[in-house]
């Protein structure tokens, strides 16, 4: 629009200075026109005059007035005795008039004396056809700046339309063609005319500027979207990558593919931020997820995620649950081993479950995490790989949490348990020994469920003190009702109700109403969970032995116990771990180790029981070590109480 109105300036510019050239010339030639005239007229009349007889003024008024074009006439003696007077025509071109007296024509009268006539003509000649054709004239120029200047630019815009419009086509297309792709070739520029070649550079340097931006700005979103996916203290893929990948390369791969996954979670995490702060805490994370990766280097297409602030998810691929324990076993060494530099009561534990392809990831985080549960009811840093049908249909059949408590709820509400016993079976006759009760838990529906898994949910949901509650009132009431109490029998108590001063006050009161069946029980608890508090563990057993009934120590020999535990705790028995009693009878390191634990328990009055005694080989050799009891499938199943 700029370059259409200075086209029009200079159009009308042009045409205006043309228009008053030709004004000016006009104006000129009409002036020499009308004085020629003039002269000519009255050059006439003075040869009219010469001729003229005096007295007749209307003959001679008729005679001038054919010969010559007047306006006015007035023919009068010397003395000014009027012969003739007329005024013949108007003024039809008035604007010409004026436009010439502007410029210096006068059109004034004009007076003849002839003496020896004794007449005098005073006459105005008549230009009015001459001036009509110069007014005429006059308008054609006053239309001349349009003419010459509007036209031109009406036609100059009307191409400059379709210029413009092709442009704009072409400018549309590329840019489209940009947008949907910028990667692709150059564009092609000779589409817009040659005459907007301005344009076409400009929009060249917007498409090579733009361009580069794209590509920074694709660049960006690549880091970004990397960050967003990476774990900022340990530089490993986080959760949002790992569902990404897992429902891309696994869940619906159609190949069939298979493998391990296992969760590490770091537990000593909260508890280092609290009392080392935040940075401990780091490099804590830090150290945990070196040592996973350190272990998984050794397998092919490996992958590994951090879940969440402190738990890690492993991927093994094409790993068998064989290979998978050894994975866990070596894993659990080296957290042993940097939890004693660290001097750390734990680091991690670690749940294990098998995958393939089209197996919902909701799945599979349930039942890890379920495993993860059932690891920390072993020793520290342990691992528990969940294989067993009973837990694997639990996790199919979505037991989240919700329903879990809803599961354990129900079997708190309505006494949905029974109970077994298996007996540790003396080794002597002094020796003092008892019956382990077991539980088994069950649905509405009349179904078993696994125990690991309900007591590790029931501690997750804390559940598990009224679970422990229900279990010691089912036992003491199915004792007192069947006529037992002339025989020992053993209870099982988790970690958490040892530490519960409520727990603790509870079991007081219900002991001494039932003091002589009090007298025949004996409570287990794992060493792991006495040694999470020395000082809470020892009031508990203090309590118990002022009730009457004892103390086991369950699954001893895998925390690191000293001598001041003996001292301290006091506890009645000891009940080795069964990694110690499997295969005793071929590993000598074993059988130093419990002849060495049984030697030091006997000197401070302690008995030394064997769990999972399988075998009548692993069953003589501990009797040659002098072991006190032994206990496991091949000395005598669980049986209904």
């Amino acid at each position: 629009m700029r370059i259409l109105r200075t086209l029009l300036v200079s159009q009308l510019l042009s045409a205006v200075i043309l228009a008053i050239a030709a004004l000016v010339i006009l104006v000129i030639y009409t002036q020499q026109q009308v004085t020629a005239t003039e002269k000519n007229t009255r050059i006439a009349i003075e040869q009219i005059l010469s001729y003229h007889l005096t007295g007749d003024g209307k003959l001679l008024s008729r005679q001038l007035d054919r010969s010559f074009a007047l306006r006015s006439l007035r023919i009068s003696q010397l003395d000014d005795t009027i012969l003739h007077e007329q005024n013949l025509r108007g003024n039809k071109a008035a604007l010409a008039t004026n436009l010439l007296q502007l410029f210096g024509t006068e059109f004034k009268s004009q007076t003849i004396r002839n003496e020896e006539q004794n007449i005098q003509i005073s006459y105005q000649l008549d230009f009015t056809e001459r001036l009509l054709q110069f007014q005429s004239v006059l308008l054609l120029l006053l239309l001349l700046p349009f003419v010459l200047g509007w036209v031109p630019v009406l036609l100059s815009k009307s191409s400059i339309s379709r210029s413009y419009r092709r442009t704009t086509e072409a400018v549309n297309e590329l840019i489209d063609r940009f947008i949907k792709d910028p990667k692709k070739a150059e564009p092609d520029w000779h589409k817009i005319p040659p005459e907007f070649a301005d344009i076409n550079l400009a929009l060249q340097k917007l498409a090579n500027y733009t361009r580069s931006q794209y590509n920074e700005m694709a660049t960006n979103a690549h880091q970004i979207a990397e960050e967003a996916y990476k774990d900022p203290v340990t530089d490993l893929p986080n959760r949002n990558r790992f569902v990404q990948y897992y429902e891309d390369s696994i869940r619906q791969n159609e190949q069939s593919d298979f493998g391990v996954f296992a969760i590490t979670r770091c537990t000593e995490l909260q508890t280092l931020n609290q009392t080392r702060g935040y940075q401990e805490g780091d490099n804590y994370i830090r150290e945990v997820a070196d040592i996973v990766k350190k272990l998984c280097g050794t397998y092919k297409d490996h992958k590994i995620y951090r879940l969440n602030s402190s738990d890690f998810g492993i991927l093994l691929p094409r790993v068998t649950p064989k290979e998978a324990e050894n994975f866990a076993l070596q894993l659990q060494s080296r957290l042993n081993e940097y939890q004693k530099n660290a001097d750390l009561d734990s680091v991690a534990y670690t749940g294990l479950v098998a995958y393939e392809s089209g197996k919902a990831l909701g799945e599979l985080l349930a039942v890890a995490d379920t495993s993860i549960s059932l690891a920390q009811t072993k020793q520290a840093n342990a691992w528990h790989f969940q294989k067993e049908s009973a837990g694997l249909e639990m996790a199919a059949g979505s037991y989240g949490n919700q329903n879990w408590r809803n599961v354990i709820d129900d079997v708190l509400n309505n006494h949905r348990l029974s109970l077994l016993v298996q007996l540790i079976q003396p080794s002597n006759r002094s020796a003092k020994a008892y019956s382990e009760i077991l539980v088994r838990f069950k649905t509405q529906e009349g179904q078993i469920l696994p125990t690991a898994s309900f007591l590790a949910m029931a501690e997750k949901l804390d559940r598990i003190i009224a679970v422990d509650r229900l279990i010691i009132e089912t036992a003491l009431t199915t004792i007192k009702s069947k006529n037992l109490q002339d025989q020992y029998f053993g209870l099982n108590l988790s970690a958490r109700c040892v530490h519960d001063d409520q727990f603790i006050i509870w079991l007081e009161r219900r002991l001494l109403k039932d003091a002589h069946i009090a007298a025949k029980l004996v409570f287990e608890v794992t060493e792991f969970g006495l040694q999470q508090n020395l000082k809470t563990s020892k009031r508990f057993i203090d309590m118990i032995h002022r009730a009457g009934a004892r103390i086991t120590v369950e699954k001893f020999g895998v925390g690191i116990t000293s001598f001041k535990f003996f001292r301290d705790m006091k506890p009645d028995y000891v009940k080795m771990d069964g990694s110690y009693t499997r295969h005793i009878n071929e590993d000598k390191n074993n059988q130093y180790f419990m002849r060495l634990m049984i030697d030091l328990a006997h000197r401070i009055g302690v008995g030394v029981f064997a769990e999972s005694v399988e075998t009548q080989e692993e069953k003589h050799m501990l009797e040659s070590l002098f072991i006190d009891g032994n206990q496991g499938y091949y000395v005598g199943k669980p049986s209904p109480m």
